[in-house]
């Protein structure tokens, strides 16, 4: 009644695209903090933890076996010892957490 037909046209232009966008620019910014970048952060500080293994380290495997290193092999896997004189070959990114650091020595 009140509003010019020219009026109620420009109101559904472009500024109307813009406003469906940001509700899903939003989302994928909250999915990208709460979801995307924890998961890369620990990813990271897996390769880490994985990168600095030493023989004597004690770990635990994905599949809840702890064991000692007592070899790192070219290719990623590593020689750990489960039991005494039992030793197996396991690949280095199946180690959950690391247990018993050991210390490196020093040339003193």
């Amino acid at each position: 009644m009140f509003v010019t037909p020219a009026y109620a046209q420009a109101v559904g232009g472009a500024g109307g695209a813009i406003t469906q966008i940001i509700p899903f620019i939003l989302i994928f910014a909250i999915m990208y903090f709460l979801l995307i970048r924890p998961q890369q952060k620990k990813q990271k500080q897996h390769q880490a933890m994985i990168a600095a293994l030493r023989r004597g380290d004690q770990v635990v495997t994905q599949g809840g076996i702890v064991a000692k290193v007592t070899k790192v092999l070219d290719g990623g896997h590593l020689e750990v010892e489960i039991a005494s004189g039992v030793k197996v070959k396991i690949v280095q990114a199946t180690v959950a957490h690391v247990l018993n650091k050991t210390e490196p020595a020093n040339d003193n």
